[in-house]
């Protein structure tokens, strides 16, 4: 048995020797404690696990089912309900899955389980940020035997591993794999059929109330530490800190940076951080001659002109928003992960804040007097985001660019950003994989639903050029060939400014006393990742 690992960490291949050291979360396996309280910020907008690409929801599966593969608190890759894989050739990867594990309603897990879960996201209707982004990568499943399914592609796949491991594992048999429709998103949400192998049992879901979780005491992990866990979503910073100071709630995430020195100072709360996957950044329509939020764009859309748009990113002062506004909860960025993770490149330069520069770019272009445009905005979603929107728009209002927020909740804005409302609109992006053709994929790639590409790229960008050396990336097995590759797309993309970087969010979480949390990459919070000291 032996484990091969590429270079930062990035795994290819497991075996069940590693999972002495790996199988168990921090909150696994030790004395069951009564409950556990989380503070969110933001709730998740569906249970279905195979619905919308998104943090909240993300999270949320990750406590009640499993996947394939896990990953530790820096994105490492661990064995999770296989317990080794492995390339066989060029076109073919076999995964051994684990045996004896049963789903909450006591059935076997096999072989069969994770044939209808990989085929089901595509058959997902309405998905905002559809996970057909991670089955793309394979053309057929053969099942060997109940516990023995290889994964055939069209051509070497080295990523494939990091691309299954987001797709959560359902139960067949209860999501009702032999019914055309099987369970709707909307049954789910209502815990029909919600069914999986993992450490937590959904008990009830009140929407904007509380999310209830029950442990799963045949986990295959080890027993849980908590018996029962209580998600109470509160998207107001200062309610979350009140309700963590109160003792009403044992952890919160996000604690709002204007408390933190506060908190820290604070000998009953502990506070952990680290520097996340996640992007925050604006996007930009490049794709209609005729866009939303630009009054003055009759037939003729500036966000086309690259010099525009390279306008709009040298007018932002990232220093300034990173350091008063972020209060240090984000480092600038001129790129779509942090250095060193796989695929970045050392050498990106942020674009200098040079407000004259950029009313020169805007003259040559045609717009020596600027236009008018509105940027949305989550205003509940990412760290001071309604915020940093607010600042940007100061910035560009200074070149020229008259600009006004519009600042929604979450639900909201991530609807008309999918009804293509938007001219320009400032989001994030948690890279699942931990390198960087998942950002490109996700938010670059011309999109294609038949490829799995490109299915939030909303500004709709199209670069045959960039699309071409990530595909080819994406089938180079050779690691310094493929970081290569992919450090030219991005490069390529990010220089013609097909979305414009604004910083990388550091996540905190904030606990009290008697609590812990390791801080997490991929930024999720994790009950299974809380302990009592």
């Amino acid at each position: 048995m032996r484990l091969t690992t590429t270079r930062r960490g990035f795994h290819l291949l497991a075996s069940a020797a590693v999972i002495g050291f790996g199988v168990a979360f921090a909150g696994i396996g030790q004395a069951a404690a009564q409950e556990l309280r989380i503070g969110l910020s933001a709730e998740p907008s569906a249970l279905d696990p195979h619905y919308h690409n998104l943090g909240p929801n993300n999270q949320m599966a990750r406590t009640i089912f499993d996947t394939l593969i896990r990953e530790d608190e820096a994105q490492r890759l661990l064995p999770g309900l296989a317990e080794s894989w492995k390339p066989l050739n060029d076109t073919t990867w076999e995964f051994k899955l684990r045996k004896g594990v049963k789903f909450h309603d006591g059935s076997p897990f096999t072989a069969a389980d994770v044939v209808f879960s990989m085929a089901r996201p595509a058959k997902v209707p309405n998905s905002p940020s559809p996970f057909t982004l991670f089955t793309r990568a394979y053309k057929e499943l053969k099942v060997i035997d109940d516990f023995t399914i290889q994964f055939i592609t069209d051509g070497p796949r080295p990523l494939l591993p990091s691309d299954v491991k987001n797709v959560a594992i359902m139960s067949a048999k209860a999501a009702k794999a032999d019914v055309a429709e099987g369970m709707t998103t909307e049954a789910l949400g209502k815990g029909e059929g919600l069914i999986g192998t993992g450490p937590f049992k959904y008990v009830e879901w009140v929407r904007g109330n509380r999310l209830v979780l029950s442990a799963n005491a045949d986990y295959w992990g080890g027993k849980p530490t908590w018996e029962k866990v209580t998600y109470r979503p509160m998207s107001n910073d200062a309610a979350r800190v009140a309700a963590l100071l109160a003792g009403d709630v044992d952890m919160i995430e996000n604690p709002p940076p204007a408390d933190l020195k506060k908190l820290r100072e604070n000998a009953n709360v502990k506070i952990s951080q680290a520097v996340s996957n996640r992007l925050i950044y604006i996007h930009v329509d490049t794709f209609r001659d005729e866009t939303p939020g630009i009054p003055e764009a009759k037939d003729k859309n500036p966000l086309k002109d690259k010099r525009v748009r390279q306008a709009l990113s040298q007018a932002i002062n990232r220093d300034a928003i990173t350091s008063r506004i972020m209060e240090g909860l984000g480092v600038p960025t001129a790129d779509l992960l942090p250095y060193p993770m796989f695929g970045t490149r050392k050498d990106a330069k942020l674009d200098p804040y040079n407000p004259d520069a950029a009313k020169k770019l805007l003259a040559d272009a045609g717009y020596p007097n600027g236009f008018s445009i509105t940027l949305g905005t989550p205003n509940d979603r990412y760290i001071n985001d309604a915020e940093v929107a607010q600042a940007v728009a100061s910035q560009w209002t200074r070149i020229g660019i008259k600009t006004s927020v519009e600042a929604t909740t979450r639900t909201v804005f991530f609807k008309n950003r999918d009804d293509f409302k938007y001219s320009v609109y400032l989001a994030g992006w948690g890279a699942s994989t931990g390198e960087m053709s998942d950002p490109l994929r996700a938010l670059l790639a011309t999109p294609s639903r038949e490829k799995g590409m490109g299915g939030t790229n909303k500004g709709r960008y199209s670069n045959p050029e960039m699309d071409k050396l990530l595909e080819e990336a994406l089938k180079t097995v050779d690691d310094a060939k493929r970081e290569a590759l992919l450090q030219q797309a991005s490069k390529l993309a990010l220089d013609d400014y097909g979305l414009i970087p604004l910083h990388i969010e550091v996540t905190p979480w904030a606990t009290r006393k008697g609590f812990t949390y390791k801080a997490r990459a991929d930024q999720y919070t994790l009950a299974q990742g809380v302990v009592k000291d």
